[in-house]
């Protein structure tokens, strides 16, 4: 049985869906029929006081008599899923999501992995209600892509002039910031929108136009257009693609506003205390909204400035930009009314809408074009999504294999910790395939010189 299972019998959530899986075992050692669980747990809800000095059923008894249990008190919102490469505690996540008494309807994109409270390549949408940590720590992290006016041969005979460009334009790791800011608009915005923002502009002006560390890369390669929707002609371009969000001051905002949220909603079981929400009309949950969109706008400014020095230093034009956030929340139209839509590691894919989905550092991403499916709230994947956490990937790989597998694909790493080589990531084709009826794909972008954070830096994402 599982949880949602449990709570259509009426067991409530936190101590009494502990006692419930606890006792389903003793039962099933013990020698009971499988069965008979459903018909023993609801004898047990329906009149615990009899079953308190039962030695089997007793704790379960016990912990439905405690007060204050938490009652979702509704049918869980519909949520549907893609892919089947998912594991339990991510899709354990996405039901508790659907629990909540301000969720209307969910989605768990293919690339789905658990994350904190909504999983990642979790959909959500709300009614009047931001819940922090559904929009995610990196807040707005994003895709950028531009193609250069440059021929394909220079990622042969010059890599080197492009991986110099890389590593003086922009930096890498937690606390990477420029002694010699960059400027940008974003920077006379009103940084005043929160206590956060407004303590953490000078540190977000000297991170400005850096890219972190975790999953964020810059990377040059080859894109192969198929579908001239994608914004030019079939045929091929060296583009440059990168992945990064807001930084510090992104993570301090959530960690903040997810405090607050949780100290707002203390009748919330551990289940789903990550899940606390701030509602749009009052003071805290207007704060975090503007902060939200600051972040996106600094965000898309740090994307900007990385491409357009990179674009200036090797002296090219740009022939095509495309971007996208992915760890945001928007107010959006579904079901015929207004809502907020929550994609946590997952791609805006309203009909005809633009986007980038990468893979690993070596295995192919996609320009692609959404086809507003309603079941998936108008999204789709951000990426191939994890399929082994870093501390199993820096236990269990090694660089002789990720090196070998590098040379094959004709990839040149300039840096990158163990924990983010290809075989950390699921199989980025089974991935596009599950979300076929979500995307079309435009164009495929094959990574040829990639930078990430060196090994050993803590992860931003």
């Amino acid at each position: 049985m599982k949880s949602k299972d449990l709570l259509q019998l009426g067991v409530p959530l936190g101590g009494p869906m502990g006692e419930a899986f606890k006792f389903i075992s003793a039962f099933c050692t013990q020698g009971g029929s499988k069965d008979q669980l459903e018909a023993e747990i609801a004898a047990v809800v329906a009149n615990p006081a009899a079953f308190t000095d039962d030695p089997l059923r007793g704790p379960l008894a016990s912990s439905l008599q405690q007060p204050g249990l938490y009652k979702p008190g509704r049918q869980p919102a519909p949520w549907k899923q893609w892919g089947t490469d998912i594991d339990e505690t991510a899709l354990k996540q996405i039901e508790m999501a659907s629990l909540l008494p301000v969720s209307v309807a969910a989605a768990l994109m293919p690339d789905a992995h658990v994350g904190y409270g909504l999983p990642i390549g979790g959909v959500l949408a709300t009614e009047n209600a931001v819940i922090p940590y559904a929009v995610g720590v990196d807040i707005a992290c994003r895709m950028k892509m531009t193609v250069l006016d440059l021929p394909l041969s220079w990622l042969k005979d010059r890599h080197h002039r492009l991986k110099d460009a890389i590593e003086t334009e922009t930096k890498f790791g937690v606390g990477a910031s420029f002694k010699q800011r960059r400027h940008h608009d974003v920077m006379d915005d009103d940084w005043s929108a929160s206590p956060i923002t407004a303590r953490n502009k000078d540190k977000a002006w000297s991170q400005l136009g850096t890219s972190g560390s975790g999953n964020h890369f810059v990377e040059f390669g080859v894109l192969t257009v198929s579908d001239p929707a994608a914004g030019l002609a079939v045929g091929k371009y060296l583009a440059l693609l990168s992945h990064s969000g807001s930084r510090g001051t992104g993570a301090g905002v959530c960690e903040h506003y997810s405090k607050l949220a949780m100290k707002l909603h203390p009748e919330l079981p551990k289940e789903l205390a990550r899940l606390a929400w701030l509602t749009l009309d009052s003071e805290e949950g207007r704060e975090y909204w503007d902060a939200m969109n600051l972040m996106g706008r600094y965000a898309a400014a740090n994307h900007a400035l990385i491409h357009h020095h990179i674009a200036a230093n090797l002296g090219v034009e740009v022939m095509l930009d495309i971007e996208n956030h992915h760890n945001f929340a928007w107010k959006e139209t579904h079901f015929g009314k207004e809502v907020i839509v929550h994609r946590k590691g997952a791609t805006p894919a309203a009909d005809g809408t633009i986007g980038i989905i990468p893979g690993s550092m070596a295995s192919p991403g996609f320009i692609v074009r959404g086809k507003g499916h309603p079941d998936s709230l108008d999204s789709a994947a951000h990426g191939a999504g994890r399929c082994m956490s870093r501390t199993r990937a820096n236990e269990t790989l090694s660089w002789q294999d990720a090196n070998a597998l590098l040379r094959e694909r004709g990839v040149t790493l300039i840096s990158a910790g163990l924990d983010e080589v290809p075989a950390c990531y699921k199989d980025i084709t089974s991935v596009m395939a599950a979300q076929a009826d979500l995307v079309d794909i435009l164009a495929r972008f094959d990574p040829k010189l990639v930078k990430m954070c060196p090994s050993g830096e803590r992860p931003e994402d």
